[in-house]
C-alpha cells in the first residue's frame, strides 16, 4: 500500500528510537506483529523494546533535556510549528494508516491527524504564554512572583483507539514547556507510532537537535511498567482502562511521581421533552457508533423523557437499520471493525449479561460474517432497553452498545446520569434555558465535560480534556492543562537593606 511506503514503513520496522536513530533491537529481537482489523492481514512488524534499549532511550532523553530546556520557549514552539507542517504534508497517508491499523473510518482517521495539527498550532501560541503571577509581599521592599519550570522526562502511555492524537496532546504541550517525551505506544497500533516518530525525527534532524527530545518505545505491559516505576520520569500521562489507571497511579504514587490519567467513560445524553429531537438523535448516533463505540467519550446511555421516548426510539431504530458497516476506507462506510476478537467477545458477553439482568436488545449486536467481514471483527451496533442500575450498564463496554432508559423529572435524569462510577463526558439536549443551566451547575453533571445541545463525543483541543471519579481526574490538551507538565516555583526577592520576617516575627541576633 502506497501510504505505508510514503510514511517510510516497511514489513519490518524498528520500534525503539530516540529522535534520529534506532536504539538497539534488530531482526533477531522480539517483534510485535500488527494485523489490520479491516481484513485480518499482517501489516508489518515492529521490534519490541528490550530493557537494554529502554535504558539507552532514558539516557538519551536525560541528555537531550539538558539542551532542550535551555532553548527559549518560543524557539521550542518553532520546532513544534515545523512538526505541524510535516503532519500536514502526510495527513492523508497517516489518516489511512490510522484507519487501516485501528479500524476507524477514513474521515475519523483524517480527523485524528487534524487534531494533531491543531494541537501543534495551539502549542506554538502557548510557547509565548507560559505565564506566572506577581503578588504583593507583606514585607517592605520585597517582590513575590511564581514561575513555571520544565519537569524533565514525560512518559506518555497511549491507547489503541486514538493511536496518535492523544500522544500529540501530551507531547506537543510538554515540548514547548521544555520537557522531553518518552512515548509507550499501544501494542495494538505500533505502526502509527513508528510513522509519527519518523515524521518528528525528520524535523529534529533538520534542526540539528539532540536525540531524545521525542522518543518511542514499543512493547506490551512490561514496557509501560518500566516507565511508571522509573524515578527519572517525574510525570506519567496514561490513557486506558480504569483498571490500568489504578495500577499506574499506585506505582507512580509510591515514588511520589505525578500522573495525568484519562481512563474509562460511561457517558450519557439526557434528551428533554423540550429538545430539538432531530439534532439530539443525530448527535446520539455519532456518539454511539462513531469509532465503532471505541471512544472513551462514546455515548453509552441515553436518558429520554418519557413523553418523547417512543419517538426517539423509533427514529434511532430507523437510522440504525441503515447504517453502513464495512471497509472503513470506503467513503460510504459509517462503522468499521472492532479492534480485535477480544473486543468482539466482550460485546457479546455484555449483551448476554444484559438479557440475564432483564434488559432487551431492540436491534443489532450480532457478529457479521461473509464477504467483506472475513476478519471477524465486524459487529452490528446495538440499541438496547435497560435500567441504569444494571451491573452491565454500570460497566464500560468498549463497543457500540447504546442503552435506552426513561425519566420523568430533570432531577431524576441527573441522578441517573451521575449514578455511575465514571465521570468523563456528558450532554443534555434541551431548548429550555433553566434545564440547560441546571445541568451545567454544581447540582448537575458531575463529569469533567458537560455539553448542551452537543453530543458527548468530538471534543475540541482548545478546552481541557478529562474527567472525574474513576475517569482519573487528569486534564490534557487546551485551556491551562499545560501547567501539569511543569513544576511551579514561588520566588521572593528582597531589594531592601533590612531583613524583615513574614507575619511580623522578630528574631534579633
Amino acid at each position: 500500500m502506497n501510504f505505508l511506503k510514503n510514511l517510510g514503513l516497511s514489513a519490518h520496522n524498528e520500534g525503539t528510537s530516540t529522535g534520529q536513530k534506532t536504539v538497539g533491537g534488530g531482526k533477531s529481537a522480539r517483534t510485535i506483529k500488527s494485523y489490520s482489523p479491516v481484513d485480518g492481514s499482517l501489516i508489518g512488524e515492529v521490534t519490541a523494546t528490550s530493557k537494554e534499549d529502554y535504558e539507552a532511550v532514558i539516557r538519551a532523553s536525560e541528555k537531550a533535556f539538558e539542551e532542550w530546556r535551555m532553548m527559549p520557549a518560543p524557539q521550542r514552539g518553532e520546532i513544534v510549528r515545523q512538526i505541524g507542517l510535516e503532519l500536514r504534508k502526510y495527513k492523508e497517508d497517516l489518516g489511512k494508516l490510522v484507519t487501516w491499523e485501528m479500524g476507524k473510518i477514513y474521515q475519523e482517521g483524517l480527523g485524528e491527524v487534524q487534531e494533531m495539527i491543531d494541537i501543534c498550532d495551539f502549542a506554538v501560541g502557548l510557547s509565548r504564554q507560559l505565564y506566572g503571577f506577581t503578588m504583593h509581599s507583606e514585607r517592605p521592599r520585597h517582590r513575590m512572583y511564581d514561575q513555571y519550570h520544565p519537569l524533565g522526562i514525560v512518559g506518555v502511555i497511549s491507547a489503541f483507539n486514538f493511536p496518535v492524537a492523544v500522544w500529540s496532546w501530551n507531547a506537543m504541550l510538554a515540548a514547548v514547556c521544555g520537557d522531553v517525551v518518552v512515548w509507550k505506544a499501544s501494542e495494538k497500533t505500533p505502526l502509527t507510532a513508528v510513522a509519527c516518530q519518523n515524521i518528528v525525527a525528520n524535523v529534529l534532524k533538520a534542526n540539528n537537535l539532540p536525540e531524545g527530545v521525542f522518543c518511542l518505545i514499543t512493547g506490551e505491559r512490561e514496557a509501560g511498567e518500566w516507565l511508571t516505576q522509573d524515578r527519572r520520569v517525574p510525570l506519567i500521562s496514561a490513557t486506558g482502562s480504569t483498571r490500568m489507571g489504578k495500577e499506574v497511579a499506585k506505582v507512580t504514587g509510591e515514588r511520589l511521581g505525578k500522573t495525568i490519567l484519562e481512563l474509562g467513560g460511561n457517558n450519557a445524553i439526557i434528551i428533554s421533552k423540550e429538545a430539538d429531537l432531530e439534532m439530539a438523535v443525530r448527535a446520539t448516533v455519532f456518539g454511539a457508533v462513531g469509532t465503532a463505540g471505541q471512544r472513551c467519550t462514546s455515548t453509552r446511555r441515553l436518558i429520554i423523557h418519557e413523553d418523547v421516548y417512543d419517538k426517539v426510539k423509533d427514529r434511532l431504530l430507523g437510522i440504525y437499520e441503515k447504517v453502513r458497516i464495512g471497509n472503513p476506507l470506503e467513503a460510504d462506510t459509517l462503522v468499521g471493525p472492532l479492534i480485535d476478537s477480544d473486543a468482539v467477545n466482550n460485546m457479546q458477553q455484555a449483551l448476554k449479561k444484559l438479557k440475564q439482568e432483564g434488559g432487551n436488545v431492540l436491534f443489532g449486536g450480532e457478529v457479521l460474517t461473509g464477504k467483506g467481514y472475513e476478519s471477524g471483527h465486524y459487529v452490528r451496533p446495538a440499541v438496547c432497553e435497560a435500567e441504569n442500575h444494571y451491573e452491565i450498564v454500570q460497566h464500560e463496554t468498549f463497543a457500540p452498545i447504546l442503552y435506552l432508559m426513561k425519566y420523568k423529572t430533570l432531577d431524576e435524569a441527573i441522578a441517573m446520569h451521575n449514578g455511575v462510577v465514571q465521570g468523563l463526558s456528558s450532554s443534555i439536549f434541551t431548548l429550555n434555558m433553566r434545564e440547560a443551566e441546571t445541568f451545567l451547575s454544581h447540582i448537575g453533571s458531575d463529569c469533567g465535560i458537560a455539553n448542551v445541545n452537543i453530543g458527548t463525543s468530538g471534543a475540541e483541543i482548545g478546552g481541557a480534556f478529562g474527567g472525574e471519579k474513576e475517569t482519573g481526574g487528569g486534564r490534557e490538551s487546551g485551556s491551562d492543562a499545560w501547567k501539569a507538565y511543569m513544576r511551579r516555583q514561588t520566588n521572593t526577592i528582597n531589594w531592601g537593606s533590612e531583613l524583615p520576617l513574614a507575619q511580623g516575627i522578630r528574631f534579633d541576633v
